[in-house]
């Protein structure tokens, strides 16, 4: 689910942030160049990432459109599944490619006047009041996680999810790569960083991500066009872009990723889609697979998963090859309206398949998208599901956490939450951490080590950004921030 941009302002925003601009350098002279400073775009902002979605056509068709979060400086939703509040379907907050804020002199109304307090940088998140109280915390239970948005807010928000959680210990985290064009796939510079820090900060913590195959990977292209590209994939016409995608990772220190390439290929939602040409799909994922291995350093795990069902395709015919695929996934919500949990696990190509389809090849299991829809508030789903996992032991699972399909950022399923939070309450077999008060503060783990990559920019304690919309920041080529003592260069 791709969270969608936010227009620019109009262009009476522009003509005041180049007033604005102006103002301060003719103010501070001379000593202009200290207070102000831009951070320069290579492109345009991106479309952000798909998110998880379940398929638009076929028995499982997601037909509404993608839900919206509230964000303050840009959407933060995702398209069905691609982006949440993004937790709204997976996937959306501000652009991921968005400039930091730099320090920029300010314009205080009076110069005597205390300045005023800087705008906080992380946007708040749902108020989280102490859990219930549930079963005993489950020993050696299986990684888990959920999908919160796919930027560095989604990090963000991984402490607030694990209070609401009574503590439970998140080991996974899970974002997708925007799909609108090779530059975003190859994993924009900046993008990763804040995920890439927030695994090296724990060993037990595993980094998965939804790679897409082909650029434009949500906007319809016909099957006949798709077979073309599927070709031109098979025959090795876009390598270079993987290997530039495995060379960051590693580059980050995050080589040993779970990548879900493909997601979803039995479907018709996405471009890289197997349906019209299954043969040149699995060539294609064969390349990209020993392209991204052929990187020195990288540990990769590549994670094959359709959605649950037929669809429009039975996912068996797109499998690529155990020499090529180390973990079998399913993306599972709950629908089409009206289908039980039994007929779920029942159903050709269901839960049921997957488990014995993957046993048979050896591998382990994944629930990379997982939650609610067409059943509404259904907490016979919710409890099965959980109950199901347990069983059969995934590598890993991420709940897909926005509306309809999640249970923390979306207030219409409290039923499902319930049984979601008395369930995962403290799993982390210590003691439960201690309840959050509604007004807490969000909380932000510190880091074991530097972060990967040199950190962007912040603005400094004394300067307050302006918010000028993200149109208008672009084309300045990032925020502009203005000092509260900027009179004091006359002194």
């Amino acid at each position: 689910m791709t969270p969608q941009q936010r227009r620019g302002r109009s262009r009476r925003l522009a003509c005041v942030a180049a007033t604005v601009a102006a103002t301060a350098a003719l103010a501070a002279g001379p000593g202009f160049a200290a207070g102000l400073g831009v951070v320069v775009a290579a492109d345009p902002p991106p479309v952000p990432p798909a998110a998880p979605r379940p398929e638009a056509t076929g028995p499982h068709a997601v037909l509404a459109p993608p839900p919206q979060q509230a964000a303050p400086s840009g959407p933060a939703t995702p398209s069905v599944p691609a982006s949440p509040s993004v937790a709204v379907t997976p996937p959306a907050p501000a652009s991921p490619s968005a400039p930091a804020a730099v320090p920029v002199p300010a314009i205080p109304s009076v110069p005597s006047t205390a300045p005023a307090p800087a705008v906080p940088l992380v946007p708040e998140t749902p108020a989280v009041p102490a859990p219930p109280a549930g079963p005993a915390p489950a020993k050696d239970a299986p990684a888990f996680g959920a999908y919160l948005d796919y930027g560095p807010r989604g990090v963000a928000r991984i402490a607030e999810f694990s209070r609401w959680l009574g503590g439970a210990e998140l080991r996974v985290g899970h974002t997708y790569l925007p799909g609108d064009r090779w530059s975003n796939i190859e994993g924009r510079p900046g993008f990763l960083a804040a995920w890439a820090d927030w695994r090296n900060r724990r060993a037990d913590r595993m980094l998965v991500l939804n790679v897409p195959m082909l650029e434009r990977n949500e906007e319809g292209v016909p099957d006949a066009e798709v077979r073309a590209l599927l070709r031109q994939g098979a025959a090795g016409r876009f390598d270079h872009h993987f290997r530039a995608l495995a060379e960051r990772l590693v580059a980050l220190r995050v080589p040993d990723t779970v990548l879900v390439l493909g997601w979803e290929m039995n479907g018709t939602t996405y471009t890289h889609r197997c349906g019209p040409d299954p043969e040149s799909w699995k060539k294609y994922w064969n390349r990209i697979v020993t392209t991204m291995r052929s990187v020195p350093g990288q540990e990769f795990r590549f994670d094959f998963t359709p959605s649950r069902g037929k669809d429009a395709v039975a996912w068996t015919e797109c499998y690529p090859g155990d020499d090529v695929v180390d973990i079998v996934g399913m993306d599972s919500y709950d629908q089409p309206a009206g289908m039980s949990f039994d007929e779920q696990v029942s159903e050709p190509y269901g839960l049921r398949r997957h488990v014995e389809f993957a046993a048979k090849h050896g591998k382990p299991i994944s629930y990379p998208e997982w939650g609610l829809f067409r059943n509404g508030d259904n907490a016979e789903y919710m409890r099965r599901m959980l109950a199901w996992m347990d069983e059969h032991r995934p590598l890993y699972n991420t709940l897909t956490d926005y509306c309809p399909h999640g249970v923390w950022q979306c207030d219409e399923n409290p039923e499902a939450a319930e049984v979601y939070r008395s369930v995962l309450s403290g799993r982390t077999g210590g003691p439960a951490a201690p309840p959050v008060s509604p007004s807490a503060s969000p909380s932000v783990d510190s880091p074991a080590s530097p972060p990967a990559t040199e950190p962007a920019p912040q603005p400094s304690a004394d300067c307050t950004p302006l918010d000028l919309g993200d149109w208008v920041e672009h084309w300045l080529g990032g925020k502009l921030c203005m000092r509260a003592d900027w009179w004091t260069r006359f002194d």
